[in-house]
């Protein structure tokens, strides 16, 4: 049983990459107060939504079902994740009353809030329209705020799960209804036990097909709020993704605040393999932007350089590391890791 855990960490560059409630005619973005600081965060929903938006576009994605009105009204996807990406990714809750086809899937890929890692102090952008006035004319004034930071969250994509669905199970609404399940089966699905209860499992070379778009797909993640103001790149600036045998997720205090600015921590990596390295299933993969933290990617090389010549930390570029491990897991390299011992 593996799991892909790390660090996924964004650089804003004046954006408003993510609006929150609006106040009267200015524009918010999401932010927190810790004390008297304040960090601009992006939500977990947003950078799914950027990552859902950034597949491929031959890549088919669970259409959404509307219903009711007012405060009555609910929206949910097809939730059949035998057909869509996004729906064995992502998942999703059906709930249709008096129906037996309400399901529920919980997310296979983990995503926390991308916070800053240090706080900020919030610009405000005025502006006023008046194209088009006459002379005279008062303008329509306008307000927004955005920032400048390097956002970072937790991300955890549970291998074993990729392409498997529960289709029974104590205290936990299914996957998969009967006949949806009946025609996952048709289209080529196996029962298997997982974890303790009934599922379909996809074969194989689908699995891998899956994990691999999601990676790849990563690698050229785009979205945000307000682009024809604030465009910016919202590629990974730094990724750490590990291998981990459990769900546990060591490396979230890689990136860490010293004196107001973002810093990478390479004792704290080293420690973290140390006490884990019965748990890593493989070497630890760093992608980093060149340029990104200034020279601290050299400095990383150089004070990892013994788990580099080991080949227990690997860095390169995000696209790099991302698009590799995509095609090692496209060839089969890493089937294990789709095992669980729960099963």
């Amino acid at each position: 049983m593996t799991h892909l855990a790390g660090k996924l960490a964004l650089d804003i560059q004046a954006g408003a990459p993510n609006n929150g409630r609006g106040q009267d005619n200015v524009g918010m973005v999401k932010k927190m107060q810790v004390g008297r600081d304040t960090y601009p965060y992006i939500s977990p929903q947003a950078v799914r939504r950027w990552l859902r938006d950034s597949l491929p576009a031959a890549e088919p994605v669970s259409p959404v079902i509307r219903e009711g009105k007012g405060k009555k009204q609910q929206a949910y996807t097809k939730g059949r994740p035998d057909l869509f990406v996004d729906d064995d990714l992502f998942g999703y809750m059906v709930a249709i009353s008096g129906s037996d086809s309400s399901c529920q899937r919980d997310t296979v890929l983990a995503t926390g809030t991308f916070v800053s890692i240090t706080p900020q102090r919030i610009a405000s952008d005025y502006g006023t329209m008046t194209r088009g006035f006459a002379a005279g004319d008062n303008p329509v004034i306008h307000e927004h705020e955005f920032y400048t930071a390097v956002c970072a969250g937790d991300i955890n994509l549970d291998l074993p799960r990729v392409g498997t669905f529960e289709t029974d199970g104590q205290g936990i609404r299914i996957a998969l209804p009967p006949q949806a399940a009946e025609e996952a089966v048709a289209s080529g699905a196996t029962e298997a036990t997982f974890r303790g209860v009934s599922a379909l499992v996809l074969d194989i070379a689908e699995r891998r097909r899956r994990t691999a778009l999601v990676l790849r797909t990563l690698a050229a993640l785009r979205g945000g709020a307000k682009p024809a103001a604030h465009y910016g790149d919202r590629t990974p600036a730094f990724l750490l993704l590990a291998p981990m045998k459990g769900g546990v997720n060591p490396f979230t205090r890689v990136l860490a605040n010293k004196d107001g600015k973002p810093v990478f921590a390479a004792d704290t990596l080293t420690e973290e393999i140390a006490a884990w390295h019965d748990e890593l299933d493989g070497p630890v993969r760093i992608g980093w932007a060149p340029g990104f933290l200034g020279d601290q990617r050299d400095r990383a090389r150089r004070d990892l350089a013994d788990l580099i010549t080991a080949n227990t930390v690997v860095i390169d570029h995000p696209r790099t590391i991302l698009n590799n491990l995509a095609k090692e897991i496209e060839d089969g390299t890493h089937d294990t890791w789709f095992e669980d011992a729960k099963a």
